[in-house]
């Protein structure tokens, strides 16, 4: 292992092995000092909280891998799965295994945007008889925030976390208090009910970097399941890192370097999911009302360069980017009746943009 204050050099193994650029493009400052010692321990950390999930979780390395580049990339997730397929458990070992405030909230129609802020209530000075107002926070004020069922509750009380997740403060009686940093959402939804839903705003969707879908476990994995939820003891999930090393990395990945290439193929990506947009291909034109705003370019990049760090690796490459499009993409993506019509989804257009992303490298 390097020491901290060792450089990789142009020519450096762990550099060029990540090389993603294309000929042409303008050499990237490398990482150094520091950050090279904890891109290195990045990777032994992963494979550690990895570890201390699957006490409690089996299988679903894609949908931790996921909320963990939202976390690194300081954005948030939303999971969608029909019931049972533990999405509730998976945060809670996630926020367990990270050594943060966790705090859960139940969404139900009757909930308020105050239940989720917090208050202001009248306090009684008992020396002077004088009444104040206090303001009393309420659950969003935690390090990781467990939004469950979140489309059961109506969208006035689903914008309450709007201003949370994209500046991380919340304004209550014209007074705006600050989120302890690190601060993500991690939100839950159920696919398949409808009878007292309420859709996600598109404007709350863009706020979640990732949509991680949580599939059913296999065979083998649902064996495993089985057992162990039916025993005595479930083990305790230990906490790996602290918040200021969380945010330490965090830092990191916004070090990690990008080719110019890299981030073209991303812009370019996001353009051609607009349907107004001169390099949007025909069936973009025929299925899509509404394509992915810079906020998605900005995650996509992000999320490639988390995805790297994780790997240990110094530079995000071509491969990143396609495995972290569909989550970073699918839910900006708004389909129109002509593609409910012919069987298209947002997924489907995503491949289909995917499949034409090695004309434009």
């Amino acid at each position: 292992m390097r020491s901290e204050d060792t450089p990789i050099a142009p020519h450096d193994p762990v550099l060029m092995e990540t090389e993603a650029g294309q000929a042409g493009d303008p050499p990237v400052e490398a990482l150094a000092g520091r950050d090279v010692f904890l891109l290195e321990s990045l990777a032994t950390t992963r494979r550690r909280v990895e570890a201390e999930i699957a006490k409690q979780v089996v299988g679903q390395l894609d949908v931790i891998e996921g909320m963990l580049i939202a976390i690194l990339a300081g954005g948030h997730s939303l999971l969608v799965g029909v019931p049972g397929l533990a999405k509730t458990l998976l945060v809670n070992s996630l926020a367990k295994s990270l050594h943060l405030k966790f705090s859960r909230i139940q969404f139900t129609p009757d909930l308020m945007p105050s239940d989720i802020t917090g208050t202001e209530i009248i306090e009684e000075n008992v020396s002077t008889g004088r009444r104040d107002f206090r303001f009393v926070g309420g659950p969003i004020f935690a390090n990781v925030v467990l939004a469950d069922e979140i489309n059961r509750t109506p969208p006035k009380t689903q914008a309450a976390l709007l201003q949370a997740m994209q500046e991380g403060e919340v304004t209550v009686g014209g007074e705006t208090h600050r989120l302890e940093r690190p601060f993500f959402v991690l939100a839950t939804q159920n696919p398949i009910e409808q009878s007292g839903t309420y859709p996600l705003p598109e404007a709350q969707l863009d706020r979640f970097m990732l949509e991680l879908r949580i599939t059913y476990p296999s065979a083998t994995e649902e064996e495993e399941v089985a057992s162990r939820t039916t025993a005595d003891h479930l083990e305790e999930v230990e906490p790996i890192l602290s918040g200021e090393e969380l945010l330490e990395l965090q830092g990191l990945v916004r070090r990690v370097p990008a080719p110019p290439s890299l981030i073209r193929l991303a812009v370019h990506l996001c353009r051609a999911s607009r349907p107004d947009d001169p390099a949007a291909p025909d069936f973009v034109k025929r299925w899509v009302n509404w394509g992915v705003g810079p906020r998605g370019t900005q995650h996509l990049v992000l999320a490639a360069k988390a995805r790297a760090a994780l790997d240990g690796r110094a530079m995000p490459n071509y491969e990143d980017i396609q495995a972290v499009a569909q989550p970073v993409l699918r839910h900006r993506v708004v389909t129109n009746f002509q593609a409910e019509a012919d069987g298209q989804t947002a997924e489907n257009i995503v491949a289909s943009l995917l499949d034409l992303t090695e004309d434009w490298i």
